[in-house]
């Protein structure tokens, strides 16, 4: 009686602990805590205290897992039974749901027994550590199971227990630690000073509930002591010394990685120092996989080797213990790897290709690989086309343009997927298939982070593509990218979900081609809009084919475009700035895009079709280079717009049956600024070099057949550079053809100002002041002074101003006709052929006539009489150019 009594005592003496202690868990608890919070929770049906377990199905391992594995039945992608166990600290009780007592509390030595660690316990009592975790003082042992001691290798086994005083006892040693933790204590990277030699022990604690102690996993935890607490673990572990960069030194296996690992000044350094790494080491026979070329080019690119080694290093410390499911990583190099399991195996990106693993060391773990891990930053560019894309890869190789990416030549491929090449596209010329293909490699590298909208890109083939980013999307022309964007050691990767066509012609060359749009584009021209269509810019149009006008009679028409503004209105409803693709509108929810109008259109995009306003689009991203066309087959009109006039209700109301049109008596549209129609005055610099021109003449030669004894008759001849001849020496007959001499005088240039009106914005009488100021004909070519030229400028700036548009000078610069001089009219001398007597006596005569006093009389002949005034040459007039 009085034994029942000491126990029941007993009982509720660790059953009080127990809660004290699950209170102050809860108010500091860990992973592991609240894993096993959960596994009461779904075994609550069973009992108090119980927990549920998953055990892989073929082994003994069993778990306290995550939501994830407990809905997947499965750990490790292996199938889990599911075990109903008394949770850590509590027992059952004959004839009693569940686990309604808490295991006595006892020393460390005895609840070593409590917990059937039995090899434990045995161990403790050959080295003599008994003594000590039976006795006074606080203690945490992580306790090897028995399985653990099973799975040792015998002779390391035999080995301790032959040298028990001391190999032994310094092995358990390094099993403790003189302090109390709880799980809620093992912080992850936590460094615990072991009793052996203060050799350190090294804790991780995952956020799965996985809590390890040199990558043994503690299966049973918090097993509360009178002098400590156990957690039972399922290995043996031994102490560690070496550092990851002395492991690869002396191991021969890692012979090749290490020599690599040498190359690499930084790492070498990295895996020296104290941290919390994992390293996946290739082995030697996975460098000799490897292709040579690829290792030599790793080996000789200093950045690629960096990143090559990068790639197999993680910033934390994975044990395999704590692998339960596919988990993605950061690498060292910034890219991403999955790691998992498959049963016993660890797998890396779904390949199994762990030989060894759980290697210790001070600064962290290493797993032997067979395979070399090649990162994305280390590969060309080509080679990081997927299945996926394979094709594309393909027809690049076998059009030959795989010549162009060098290792060294920086490009970005615009990958499409295998579906988009149908037997219509391979059908096609080859050239053209080659063109197509060129369109999708850039010049340049562009990461996805680089991608901007609006940017323009190089081809390969000197084209230019445009970008356009959205919400949730990124598009190049008509084709949006899809997940999978990679980045190479020379350029980037991009998968698209389409080809790329390049617009050929502008909005209004498109519809005007279409056929569709006639009414549309003549509505269009009403409104003198038609200049939007062809400029550049970019827009999104809803046009409405000419089925959407039906019903409209020619009176309808007059009415429509009675009234510039309502046609306005109207038809800038149907235009949104920006380009707007199918596949850059986000799925499934109604997309507003503000109109040029002002209000809202409410765009659907469901699978690959479009609904604006609750209308179907029947044709969509009829690309142009200004913009996109989707196509409507009826007349747009905003639902909360009112209209004032009844007849204008009248033939909406005939038009649009989609939505019930507002009337409210006497509304008027509000006026809409023409500011992104673009208007200017043109303005060029003509200068034209100078005309030269050769006058030939053929000379006329008289005969004369007598002298004229009258006194001789000296003519000045006046030319246009104020050049005289007043003297002519004959000397002799002149029997051959006379030579004519030219000379050809250049002047400078006269400037002369051309304006050509090309637009004058919204002011309807702007247009007709400008031709007032310049003389009505705008073709006209007119001569001002320099301030005359500036006043005029300045008024017609003033006037297109007002219009909203925008204002350039042009200066022509014409050159004169130049002056002509010619020589001597040869048609005033006689011939003296058949008198050369006569011919020597008028030439004597004449000379003495000059010699006395010719200069005299050529000052006389050409001083005007008295009271008269020398006539002024008027100034040469360039004649006006063709318009």
């Amino acid at each position: 009686m009085c034994g029942a009594k000491a126990r029941m005592k007993l009982v509720f003496v660790a059953t009080f602990v127990l809660l004290a202690l699950s209170y102050l868990d809860q108010v500091d608890s860990s992973a592991y805590d609240k894993i096993v919070s959960h596994s009461r929770i779904r075994a609550k049906s069973h009992g108090p205290n119980v927990c549920a377990l998953q055990q892989v199905i073929g082994t003994k391992k069993k778990y306290f897992s995550t939501c994830r594995n407990w809905y997947q039945k499965a750990i490790c992608g292996k199938k889990a039974l599911v075990l109903y166990e008394c949770c850590p600290g509590y027992m059952k009780l004959d004839g009693m749901q569940g686990c309604p007592a808490a295991l006595p509390i006892d020393t460390v030595y005895g609840t070593l027994a409590l917990l059937k660690l039995d090899v434990t316990q045995q161990y403790t009592d050959l080295s003599k550590i008994k003594e000590e975790i039976n006795g006074a003082g606080v203690y945490t042992i992580f306790a090897p199971s028995t399985d653990a001691w099973e799975q040792l290798d015998v002779t390391a086994r035999n080995a301790l227990v032959n040298n028990a005083q001391s190999e032994l006892y310094n092995a358990l040693r390094y099993h403790m630690v003189n302090k109390r933790l709880l799980t809620k204590d093992l912080k992850n990277d936590l460094i615990l000073e072991s009793m052996y030699n203060k050799q350190a022990l090294h804790i991780n604690h995952y956020s799965n509930g996985v809590v390890t102690v040199n990558c043994a996993r503690i299966i049973h935890a918090n097993q509360v002591a009178t002098n400590g607490v156990v957690h039972v673990i399922d290995g043996v572990i031994s102490a560690v010394g070496n550092s990851i960069r002395e492991v690869i030194q002396s191991n021969e296996e890692l012979r090749l990685f290490n020599k690599a690992v040498n190359a690499e000044s930084s790492l070498l350094e990295k895996l020296r120092k104290p941290g919390h790494y994992t390293l996946f080491a290739p082995t030697n026979k996975a460098f000799e996989q490897l292709d040579s070329a690829v290792l030599e080019r790793i080996l000789g690119d200093t950045t690629v080797l960096q990143a090559f080694l990068n790639y197999h290093l993680l910033s934390s410390v994975q044990c395999s213990e704590a692998i339960m499911t596919g988990t993605a990583y950061e690498t060292l190099e910034g890219s991403v790897v999955e790691i998992g399991c498959d049963g016993d195996s660890l797998t890396i990106n779904g390949i199994k290709m762990v030989l060894k693993k759980d290697i210790i060391t001070s600064n962290g773990v290493i797993h032997l690989i067979d395979q070399v891990l090649i990162p994305d930053s280390a590969k060309q560019v080509i080679e990081l086309v997927g299945d996926s894309q394979r094709m594309f890869g393909d027809m690049v190789s076998e059009m030959g343009l795989s010549a162009a990416m060098r290792p060294k030549t920086e490009y970005t491929l615009l990958a499409p997927v295998n579906s988009v090449f149908t037997k219509e596209i391979m059908a096609l010329d080859q050239n053209l298939l080659r063109i197509i293909l060129e369109n999708h490699i850039l010049k340049l590298r562009v990461t996805l982070n680089e991608l901007y909208n609006g940017q323009l890109l190089e081809t390969l083939g000197g084209r230019l593509l445009r970008v356009f980013v959205y919400r949730t999307a990124v598009c190049i022309e008509n084709a949006c990218m899809i997940r999978g964007s990679k980045e190479g050691s020379n350029g980037a990767l991009h998968l698209m979900r389409s080809l790329i066509r390049l617009p050929e012609q502008t909005m209004l060359e498109l519809l005007q081609a279409d056929g569709r749009f006639t009414i549309f584009l003549k509505l269009m021209e009403k409104a003198e809009l038609t200049e939007m269509l062809k400029q550049e810019g970019s827009y999104t149009i809803f046009a409405p084919t000419d089925e959407a006008f039906k019903d409209m009679s020619n009176e309808d028409m007059d009415l429509l475009t009675s009234d510039l503004n309502i046609l306005r209105t109207i038809l800038l409803y149907h235009f949104s700035n920006g380009i707007y693709i199918n596949g850059g509108l986000e799925g499934g929810v109604t997309n507003l895009l503000k109109t040029i109008q002002g209000n809202n259109l409410q765009v659907l995009s469901v699978n690959n079709s479009i609904n604006v306003n609750s209308l179907n689009v029947n044709d969509n991203d009829l690309m142009a280079s200004n913009g996109v066309v989707h196509v409507v087959k009826n007349l747009l009109y905003p639902a909360d717009l009112p209209v004032g006039r009844e007849d204008l209700l009248v033939l909406l109301r005939k038009l649009i049956k989609y939505i019930q049109i507002k009337f409210v008596h006497g509304y008027t549209y509000r006026e809409i600024p023409l500011s992104f129609i673009k208007r200017f005055i043109t303005t060029q610099i003509i200068e034209t070099g100078p005309k030269w021109e050769v006058i030939e003449t053929k000379p006329f030669i008289n005969t004369v057949s007598q002298v004229i004894e009258s006194g001789p008759k000296v003519e000045t001849v006046v030319v246009e550079g104020d050049h005289v001849i007043t003297e002519f020496k004959l000397t002799k007959k002149i029997e051959s053809k006379p030579v004519v001499k030219e000379m050809v005088i250049e002047t400078e240039p006269q400037i002369t100002t051309v304006t050509r009106i090309i637009g004058t914005g919204r002011d309807p009488n702007a247009e007709s002041e400008i031709k007032k100021i310049l003389s009505e004909d705008l073709t006209e070519i007119k001569k001002v002074l320099e301030s005359e030229l500036h006043m005029q400028q300045e008024k017609v700036k003033k006037m297109i101003e007002r219009g909203g548009g925008e204002i350039t000078t042009v200066t022509k610069v014409i050159r004169p006709e130049p002056h002509i001089i010619e020589g001597p009219d040869f048609s005033r001398i006689s011939s003296f052929k058949d008198n050369p007597e006569l011919m020597k006596e008028e030439t004597e005569r004449i000379a003495k006539i000059i010699k006395k006093g010719s200069s005299k009389k050529r000052a006389a002949i050409r001083r005007p009489p008295a009271g008269m005034k020398r006539a002024v040459r008027p100034p040469r007039r360039p004649s006006k150019p063709n318009q």
